[in-house]
């Protein structure tokens, strides 16, 4: 491998947008009056807001894609700092690939969707459009959730419960203290990924259940059903509830259908009330993650009253429906749900 080659493709990084410093509300006021993309995103920050309002409501993101690699993932923090987030459900690239690796102290890089991916690869260089990341910090990451699963009880936990232990172990170790992982633990703020194995924590997990098997010992394991009954038991204390989306895939899937399983345990729970969903996602093929929010309320997922689809890549809206809402929600008046605190035993 040529260093210098990398270290010269390894030069920029990624900058992570900062919603506090950066007020979009003459933008958004602006697109009210405009047509197309534009007042598509003005009537889903003003969906927001009133998600932010509405005293009785508990707000989910959900994050598919590489946004949070793209110089989203402040603004994440950001909305869970400030109260305006009460859970996220995730893809595990988003947490961990992306947002575990930075608190670790690496990067992300701008660079090219031009390059010669053979030498990138040669290089041990991925990309992800026009992003690139260091495989051999990546491998690292991926070791660093083998030693978190090496130094905890060996039975199954929700990816909540795993995620908790990695915001707990970054509390003592973080290079980067205001990762989403560790805002959220500190804040009791739980974080969901359904698809955990899928990502860098997945190969960690691999290495530690690899290593314990030829001990003869027993190791920790991932519980997605639990996964799906703790995200239910969070709709059925909020009740009311409004989803952020940012993307597609199993995070929406997976909090819309809380709705669902509720009412398949018998307890009658409202649908979500508010929903903003910013995708590119085509909804022709029938996909069910790019379903519209329309065809998901034919399900009993999401009500029609307070809904908005932005087609649109969501580094583009994401900013400024932030910074919106920061400026102008009354997230100073609403309390932190905390809702770790159910799983808590007694």
């Amino acid at each position: 491998m040529d260093k210098a080659q990398k270290k010269a493709l390894l030069q920029t990084e990624i900058q992570h947008v900062d919603i506090t410093k950066i007020n979009a509300t003459p933008v958004i006021d602006a697109m009210r009056g405009m047509s197309f993309a534009s007042r598509e995103t003005a009537r889903a920050t003003d969906i927001f807001v009133k998600m932010v309002n509405d005293a009785d409501c508990s707000n989910i993101l959900t994050l598919a894609g590489s946004t949070s690699a793209g110089g989203c993932m402040q603004a994440y923090v950001d909305l869970v700092r400030h109260n305006m987030i009460d859970a996220v459900v995730s893809t595990g690239a988003s947490v961990v690939d992306m947002d575990f690796f930075e608190a670790l102290g690496y990067k992300h890089y701008q660079g090219s969707p031009f390059e010669d991916d053979k030498r990138l690869r040669s290089l041990y260089i991925d990309r992800i459009y026009d992003t690139y990341i260091d495989e051999e910090e990546l491998q690292n990451c991926d070791a660093t959730v083998k030693e978190i699963a090496d130094s905890i009880e060996p039975r199954p936990y929700s990816s909540r419960e795993f995620i908790a232990e990695m915001g707990k172990w970054l509390a003592v170790h973080s290079k980067k203290k205001d990762s989403l992982i560790q805002v959220c633990y500190e804040k009791g703020v739980p974080i969901f990924v359904p698809a955990f194995s899928d990502c860098s924590a997945g190969f960690g997990l691999v290495l530690h259940q690899k290593e314990r098997i030829q001990q003869g010992k027993p190791y920790v394991t991932i519980d997605s059903v639990a996964d799906f009954r703790e995200l239910t038991d969070i709709k059925i204390a909020a009740n009311v509830t409004g989803l952020l989306m940012i993307g597609g895939g199993s995070p929406k899937n997976f909090a819309q259908d809380t709705v669902v399983c509720a009412e398949c345990q018998g307890i009658d729970v409202p649908l979500h009330k508010y929903a903003v969903q910013i995708t590119v996602a085509d909804v022709r093929d029938g996909a069910c993650s790019s379903s519209t929010l329309k065809e998901a309320s034919s399900w009993g997922k999401v009500d029609t009253i307070w809904e908005q689809m932005v087609y649109a890549e969501a580094t583009t809206v994401l900013p400024l429906l932030a910074s919106y809402a920061y400026h102008n929600a009354q997230w100073q008046l609403r309390k932190s749900r905390n809702f770790n605190q159910i799983f808590v035993k007694k």
